[in-house]
């Protein structure tokens, strides 16, 4: 509790804090929507399986509107990655510094559950497991890794696709939302293989409204009405538009994947789901006001630091929680399996939220201190950089990189790569590790691989990661660091 109020006293007075109420809201909407239409049972051979609840329940599909909440995380996404990447470029560094920073705080997280995961499927095959049983068990932990595959797609054009707005505005995600259409048509004319790229421009059309949202903090670019007014058309236009196009349009009310439905309006994201995004981008509006001055409190905004401190591993982990659960609770013979929609299938969704918080909390624990040490010291350019604790006083001042005690003797480091040749290895990196986490995601859940993962993708995700984790180590990359500064 000291140090997160430490952190709270210290956060820059520009920061959005509400960016970072966003972000953990999202990632803990996604977790509780998770666990809540999980469905436990058995198979033929009495062994735990699960499965969505939501096909069961279609009078839940309107609830979908809010706990999709995925959009949200992509808005917020940009305005960080445009807050910081501007920061970066006024401390003198360039895309590919930016782009290494981000790999530090996305990739690092994921390499740990990967090779946890790997580790864990290599001791069940030794121990004579199945080989298609633990695929299933590490399908099930990967799952959310699809959607971290698309976020780790959209990071790298980030200098691109921000130059493109500061240059055209708000015709960007248009465009973008245009070629999604397209690609709905294709789905519709059942020619799905032309609707690949809604993956991508869909994603990215959520992410320029993040910039817009940057921007228009700073006073620059188009100039909007006043906040909430322009949220309640957003909002009120927004559901509007949706009801129209999953009543009389051709797109499912759902909008998480429903077994059987035509379209599916989350993977790939449809022009529905961007339409949502609107709708909620208007609800984010209006509920601004309120929420900053509700994060002006200590006890709100230390909270909100201390969730974002650990966000992405809760995020990764969630589903874990659930299969280490279920296999304790199954190996005890305390395992329920009520039918779906039943009063006890409902009465057990309050023990089951409760029991899953504890072992994440423990998996956190353990995990967390990883993504923890990624955060770097916020800066007054960078208002959505995580607090840190600033680096040690040397006399009056805060050390700056280059002075101090025992700098001068230190060898000159080696000349780190051209910007041009970094920045492509970098994306290099991060297109390897892309490739591996769609791998494994496309890969069948009951496929016989000894480690869990396919060894090719978990080859393919091993080099891109130790591209990144090259480069953010290379001497000189990050400028000299004296001795006891922080990296």
């Amino acid at each position: 509790m000291r140090r997160l109020r430490q952190l709270a006293e210290r956060t820059p007075a520009d920061r959005e804090r509400y960016v970072d109420l966003l972000r953990a809201v999202a990632i803990t909407a996604v977790v509780l929507g998770h666990w809540a239409v999980a469905v436990v049972g058995h198979d033929a051979a009495g062994r735990p399986t699960g499965r969505s609840a939501l096909p069961d329940l279609p009078w839940a599909y309107p609830l979908t509107w809010l706990v999709q909440v995925m959009p949200v995380f992509f808005v917020v996404g940009g305005f960080a990655n445009a807050a910081s990447l501007a920061a970066r470029r006024a401390r003198g560094g360039d895309a590919a510094d930016w782009l290494l920073d981000r790999s530090a705080r996305l990739v690092r997280p994921t390499t740990v559950l990967v090779l946890v995961l790997a580790a864990g499927a290599l001791v069940a095959r030794l121990a004579g497991v199945d080989p298609s049983l633990t695929r299933t068990v590490v399908w099930f932990a990967t799952v959310p890794l699809w959607f971290l595959a698309a976020y780790l797609l959209v990071v790298p054009l980030t200098p691109l696709t921000y130059a493109l707005h500061r240059r055209y505005g708000l015709a960007v995600p248009l465009a973008f939302a245009a070629l999604v259409g397209l690609g709905d048509l294709a789905r519709l004319a059942d020619r799905p293989g032309l609707a690949v790229g809604n993956y991508l421009f869909g994603w990215l059309a959520v992410h320029q409204l993040g910039y817009a949202w940057y921007d228009a903090r700073r006073g620059v670019g188009l100039r909007f009405p006043p906040a909430r007014r322009l949220g309640w058309a957003l909002l009120l236009g927004g559901l509007a538009t949706l009801v129209a196009l999953t009543t009389v349009g051709p797109y499912p009310i759902s909008m998480i994947n429903i077994p059987g439905e035509r379209l599916d309006n989350a993977a790939p994201p449809s022009l529905a789901l961007l339409v949502l995004a609107t709708t909620q981008v208007g609800l984010v509006m209006v509920l601004r006001g309120p929420a900053g001055r509700w994060l002006r409190r200590p006890g709100p905004w230390q909270a909100v630091i201390a969730v974002n401190a650990v966000v992405l591993t809760v995020f990764l982990w969630h589903l874990s929680a659930a299969i280490l659960l279920v296999g304790g609770l199954d190996a005890v013979g305390l395992l329920p399996t009520p039918p779906v929609g039943s009063p006890a299938w409902f009465a057990w969704r309050v023990p089951w939220l409760l029991m899953l918080s504890v072992v994440l909390a423990v998996l956190v624990a353990v995990f967390g201190p990883v993504e923890a040490r990624t955060g770097r010291r916020p800066t007054r350019g960078d208002p959505t950089a995580r607090p840190h604790p600033p680096a040690r006083r040397d006399g009056p001042g805060l050390r700056d990189p280059g002075t101090g005690p025992g700098f001068r003797d230190r060898p000159p480091a080696r000349r780190h790569p051209p910007p041009r040749i970094r920045a492509g290895l970098a994306v290099v990196g991060f297109v390897a590790v892309v490739a591996a986490l769609a791998v494994n995601a496309v890969t069948p859940r009951h496929a016989a691989e000894p480690l869990g993962l396919p060894v090719p993708a978990l080859l393919t995700y091993l080099a891109g990661a130790g591209v990144l984790r090259l480069l953010r180590e290379w001497p000189g990359t990050r400028g000299p660091t004296p001795p006891g500064s922080p990296r």
